[in-house]
């Protein structure tokens, strides 16, 4: 369900096309119609070009044809769920997708975060927090290439053992291979990489993944983190250097330790 925002969001500013430097390409997947129509009208007053699809099997061949800059689906869908849509989609890219969740779900919204979501917002929702959260997201993608094209040849790759993290290119290596990383994923092993040994809590982590004035739970940064050492272990199962400080927070260790 959508909830429309009261008339005086609107005239803060929510509902009135902004300026963008960039066109961002978003695709949204909802198979309720009255859905896909008001949120793709908010968002393209946003600014943004928007693609609709009706189900995951529609959604899969034109996200796999025309890659969006953003996947923003529903759940719960018929002929392919957006937790298989997701999977199919980690195959092959790590385009960053918010997922759209029912009011009390908690095993879906855990789930699709394991399974490499950036973020999720439960229904109803209103306007201003999902154009909050698109902008979000955006704001990471624009604040890597920033760093990428200011911080000079010898900021914009970051080495941490056998660990190289690129923000130019957004390309991770463990062992010169690759690991295939959403973009909050990246920027959370990227914060606790910066300073080896450092003590991260997930307010911290918060704030280098999703920025300030963004709240997620702190289940959301521990599910990240889970989803992170999988796809570690995929390319050394030796690997445990994100270490685990109960009640405290995350922090990265050059050397071998137990997570």
């Amino acid at each position: 369900m959508y909830e429309p925002e009261p008339t005086r969001n609107k005239r803060a500013g929510i509902g009135k096309k902004r300026e963008q430097t960039v066109a961002y390409r978003i695709a949204l997947v909802d198979d309720d119609r009255n859905i896909l129509t008001s949120v793709s009208m908010v968002l393209e007053a946003e600014g943004f070009n928007v693609t609709t699809y009706r189900d995951g099997a529609e959604a899969l061949r034109g996200l796999t044809a025309e890659p969006p800059d953003l996947a923003v689906l529903d759940i719960k869908m018929p002929r392919m769920d957006g937790i298989e849509l997701l999977q199919r989609l980690r195959e092959k890219s790590a385009m960053p997708v918010i997922f759209l969740t029912s009011k009390d779900d908690e095993v879906d919204e855990l789930l699709g975060l394991r399974m490499g979501a950036d973020d999720y917002i439960k229904k109803p929702f209103s306007q201003r927090l999902l154009i909050e959260r698109v902008r979000s997201i955006f704001r990471r993608v624009e604040a890597q290439k920033t760093q990428a094209a200011t911080g000079g040849a010898s900021a914009t790759s970051l080495a941490r053992g056998e660990l190289v993290l690129d923000p130019a290119q957004h390309l991770c290596l463990w062992k010169t291979l690759p690991v295939n990383l959403t973009v909050t994923e990246f920027l959370i092993i990227q914060a606790l990489a910066q300073r080896p040994g450092h003590v991260k809590s997930r307010d911290q982590l918060i704030d280098a993944a999703y920025g300030e004035h963004i709240y997620v739970d702190d289940r959301t940064i521990d599910s990240h983190i889970k989803r992170l050492r999988k796809k570690f272990r995929e390319v050394d199962k030796e690997f445990s250097h994100i270490e685990t400080l109960y009640g405290v927070g995350y922090k990265y260790n050059e050397t071998n330790a137990a997570a």
